[in-house]
């Protein structure tokens, strides 16, 4: 820390971020008794809403910048999706903890009125994939900016019909209830999540990792170290239709090409069951 009593945090800038950075901020001085600055960094993925994110692969685009200012000594920390780190960490850098994780579900919104939306906007192959079942005559766009940008593009610029959030981004923000929009929770087994949704990462340079350790979630952790490595196995990105789950019971799985699984992770080990899940897809 740069001082011992200031620690530098790195978040991107988008309300979520910087509201999820507010979440790590306030366990660091309730638990280890410090102050802490904020550094909030536009990250390539922030910028170039130009992009889009299967063609870039997604992955890393909203972490690189938040990772560069921790190498350089700028930051102590840096605070990120779970979801949207890539599953090997830069040289010099690890994951230091997850926090406990929000409510991991995603959610679908429709403006009022619509039952079968002809457009949807998502720029997630999982999600895509996951709902051409239930909506099998949408056409699918891409859509960026951040939680409320993409609110109202639906609700009042009507540049599609819904959309698909993470149920923990909602909460966060404080967003119940959008006017003339519907949500609708969808269950894990319906959308199985992505690798990670829903949790806080705390990334550290190499070696400093036990200094914020303290802060993690032990459930959440094992999860989504389960999850992440069951991305790392199946080669996976932002380009990837992957969906995985992890309660303290069972591994939900989506795969493009094996549809939904639910395996009994109760007595099986981590190796058994991404051994599994690699046979299943061969």
């Amino acid at each position: 820390m740069s001082d011992g009593k200031v620690c530098r945090l790195a978040t991107r800038k988008s309300p979520l971020a910087l509201r999820q950075a507010e979440i790590v901020s306030k366990l660091i001085r309730s638990t280890m008794n410090v102050d802490v600055e904020l550094l909030p960094i536009s990250t390539s993925g922030d910028q170039r809403l130009d992009w889009n994110l299967q063609d870039k692969g997604g992955k890393g685009l909203f972490t690189k910048e938040l990772e560069s200012a921790l190498l350089a000594g700028e930051a102590d920390l840096a605070v990120h999706s779970a979801k949207d780190l890539p599953t090997d960490s830069p040289e010099g850098l690890c994951l230091s903890c997850f926090l406990e994780r929000e409510d991991v579900r995603d959610v679908l919104v429709l403006r009022e009125g619509v039952v079968s939306p002809k457009v949807l906007a998502s720029g997630s192959p999982r999600r895509v994939a996951q709902l051409k079942n239930r909506f099998p005559e949408a056409n699918w766009i891409e859509m960026r900016g951040n939680v409320e940008t993409r609110l109202k593009k639906i609700a009042l610029y009507e540049e599609a019909d819904g959309t698909i959030l993470a149920a923990a981004g909602l909460r966060r923000l404080g967003i119940e209830r959008y006017a003339g929009l519907i949500f609708e929770h969808l269950n894990v087994e319906e959308m199985v999540p992505a690798p990670g949704q829903a949790a806080i990462a705390v990334q550290t340079r190499l070696g400093e990792e036990h200094k914020f350790s303290g802060l993690g979630h032990p459930a959440t952790e094992k999860a989504v170290g389960l999850e992440r490595r069951v991305l790392e196995v199946m080669g996976g990105g932002c380009q990837v239709a992957v969906g995985a789950f992890s309660d303290s019971n069972y591994l939900r799985f989506f795969h493009q090409k094996t549809g939904f699984l639910k395996l009994d992770a109760r007595n099986y080990s981590e190796e058994e069951l991404t051994d599994e899940l690699i046979g299943r897809i061969k």
